[in-house]
């Protein structure tokens, strides 16, 4: 499958949290966490879970850098 989003991040899902409609996914991606609001139905047909390896794809228009 080929996507035109550059950002790929591989990670493992730490939690997930079904909500009525909508699922929040989180990933952790070395040490950081990426979470993600997909829909309920789209979380149960890849039947996400906790432990499994997945890629987080972003694809954004903007994306802010920070330096402290």
């Amino acid at each position: 499958m080929s996507l035109s989003a550059r950002n790929h991040l591989k990670g493992k899902v730490t939690e997930v949290l079904l909500g009525t409609v909508t699922a929040l996914i989180t990933v952790k991606v070395g040490n950081n966490l990426v979470e993600s609001v997909i829909t309920k139905r789209s979380a149960e047909e890849m039947g996400i879970k906790k432990g499994d390896t997945v890629v987080a794809v972003i694809k954004a228009t903007e994306v802010m850098i920070q330096k402290d």
